[in-house]
């Protein structure tokens, strides 16, 4: 095998398994070390650079990063990376004087951002700084988008929301609330430099099956009807409802209805428990609040008598596996039918932008996604761009920033007339040592071997009655703290140098973990199975350094490194070190001067 190049931004990136899980890749061991520190406010800007909205985020994020966890490998629960996203945000002071300087002076470029959600508020947040005069427009009379319409308060509070979204908006947004777009050809007329279009995937998908057309008075599409909640429109509901649908907008439907009023709620799935595309947390908060959730349910028919619903009749299949992928077969058991008296369709989302004509050089494939550059998000109209939802489909908040990052970098190199696709500032990687004695590192190498902190919730009495008592209550300090000092400090790395060693093995005998080898060199396929303990994880590399004098190499297995650094510690040589790998991905302070 080649010597592995660690000044490939790739390398230790993908080492560093949260931040490379993260869309935003959010450098998560920096900010979880500043928590234990006390350092919250620090902690909460470095999340604010690379994800915007960390005290959201703390509260509704995916958490891609934390099935990466490399605590995971160790044993069952990672760190809780989005909890201590929040802990930083609820205990950080004033961060005025950290936050980027808007000129007054403008660069004579202007930018219209349709829509108010995440993705165009992290645009604005990105573009301000460098001289655009930013127009946002939207429906609402808010800002948010999907952030206030579509997550109910008692997982994210309003002044939560209100403080991250007005922080952006108050940089010199241009706001357009209670706006209504109807035709993309006549934003166009208004001759803006460009457009990024960030509008979110906003029709609810339905269903037809039979019944669907006499019982209309008795559904709601799950997104329009959070949405009518989250603006006050609708203050109740009553009777037993079914809420039809497996994903979080089905978890947040199902314990909305429950605190408005609802006689029954009952959560109805079609595909299997363990293949929901809600969160796992987010299956086990409704359960909590005594939700049934029925899997493997199908729905065949919507019974009714003189137009009133009645319930709906579900047929019962079984998950068999076929290529690797789950199929449903009838089962042998007779259907079954759940009354109801209203209905919650929350079965997926999708794009439906009618307001975009279709002869103004966007083109849409066949899912009516418009046809995008992923490195650039330029549509085939090169002045227009898209993030979020509307760009590749539903995804989280935690996607439209990383989106809007990617963006806003194309639409800066568009408006000075440069070449979008070629010209963006590239990944680098710096390496610091975090030496400052023999025996005395920058950062604690202690692994900890405590469990995962279970976090605080309000009582069921208290939140089930009122839909703006938050039910997660966060980490306080203690906690925090406690809970921060599982992370492993994935991204200072074991950094080795071929010419200090003498082969002395001293590394391969203390390394907790057998994942240090001393080996002829040979091809990857026959050096996996051959190292001291055999490195299968193939999507993780090996890190191979060059020929030592004995013409062996060393060779690392990343996958099980707890980083602890008793290699380092071990060292006569100081062959190892221990470095900090700092990873800087391109955003729009790229081209600060």
């Amino acid at each position: 095998m080649k010597a592995t190049n660690i000044l490939d931004p790739n390398y230790f990136h993908k080492v560093v398994d949260c931040q490379w899980a993260c869309p935003a890749h959010t450098p998560v061991p920096e900010y979880i070390r500043l928590i234990t520190q006390q350092r919250y406010t620090e902690a909460y800007m470095i999340n604010w650079d690379s994800n915007v909205f960390p005290g959201i985020l703390g509260r509704t994020c995916d958490r891609p990063c934390e099935p990466a966890c490399r605590r995971v490998r160790t044993e069952e629960k990672p760190v809780a990376i989005c909890r201590l996203k929040r802990v930083a945000a609820d205990h950080k002071g004033d961060i005025t004087e950290f936050l980027p300087r808007v000129p007054i002076e403008k660069n004579g470029k202007k930018i219209a951002l349709l829509g108010a959600g995440p993705a165009s508020l992290a645009v604005a947040r990105d573009l301000l700084p460098f001289g655009y005069e930013i127009d946002m427009f939207d429906r609402d009379s808010a800002g948010g988008g999907m952030m206030r319409s579509q997550i109910p308060a008692f997982r994210l509070p309003a002044d939560v929301l209100d403080e991250e979204v007005d922080l952006i908006l108050n940089m010199g947004v241009n706001t357009h609330f209670d706006y209504e777009i109807t035709s993309m050809q006549a934003m166009l007329d208004m001759d803006y430099d460009a457009y990024f279009i960030g509008t979110g995937a906003p029709r609810g998908r339905d269903l037809d099956i039979p019944g669907r057309t006499e019982v209309d008075d008795h559904i709601s599409i799950g997104i329009d009807w959070l949405s009518s909640v989250a603006f006050g429109h609708t203050t109740s509901i009553s009777g037993k409802v079914i809420v039809m649908g497996g994903g979080n907008t089905a978890m947040d439907c199902c314990r909305t209805s429950t605190r408005l009023g609802a006689e029954s709620v009952t959560v109805v799935v079609r595909s299997a428990f363990e293949v929901m595309k809600a969160s796992d947390w987010e299956k086990e908060d409704a359960m909590n609040e005594g939700i049934p959730i029925i899997n493997n349910r199908p729905p065949k028919e919507f019974i009714h008598e003189n137009g009133k619903l009645k319930g709906v009749l579900f047929e019962c299949v079984t998950p068999v596996e076929e290529n690797g992928r789950l199929k449903y077969v009838p089962s042998d058991e007779p259907d079954v039918f759940i009354e109801a008296d209203h209905i919650l369709m929350a079965i997926g989302q999708e794009n439906h932008c009618p307001w975009i004509e279709r002869d103004i050089g966007i083109e849409f494939d066949k899912w009516d996604c418009p046809i995008l550059d992923e490195d650039t998000l330029q549509s085939t109209n090169p002045e227009i761009f898209f993030g979020g939802d509307s760009a590749l489909g539903p995804e989280n908040i935690i996607w439209a920033s990383a989106h809007a990052h990617k963006a806003a970098i194309s639409m800066h190199l568009f408006c000075q007339g440069k070449n979008v696709k070629e010209e963006r500032p590239p990944e680098g990687v710096n390496l610091l040592s975090q030496k400052m004695g023999i025996h005395e590192w920058s950062y604690d190498a202690e692994h900890d071997p405590s469990v995962r902190r279970i976090v605080p919730h309000a009582h069921k009495e208290t939140s089930l009655k009122n839909i703006k008592v938050e039910v997660e209550l966060g980490f306080d300090e203690k906690l925090g703290f406690d809970e921060a000092q599982r992370c492993l400090n994935c991204d200072v790395q074991t950094v080795f140098t071929d010419q200090l060693c003498i082969e002395c093995d001293a590394c391969v005998d203390i390394c907790p973990m057998d994942c240090i080898s001393f080996t002829d060199n040979a091809e990857e396929s026959s050096m996996r199975p051959a190292l001291m303990a055999p490195a299968t994880n193939l999507e993780q590399d090996l890190y191979v350094s060059g020929h030592l004098e004995t013409g062996r190499v060393m060779v690392k297995d990343e996958d099980v490194c707890l980083h602890c650094g008793l290699c380092a510690e071990r060292c006569p040589t100081n062959a190892w070190d221990m470095q900090k790998s700092v990873i800087h991905i391109p955003q729009m302070g790229s081209y600060a001067e």
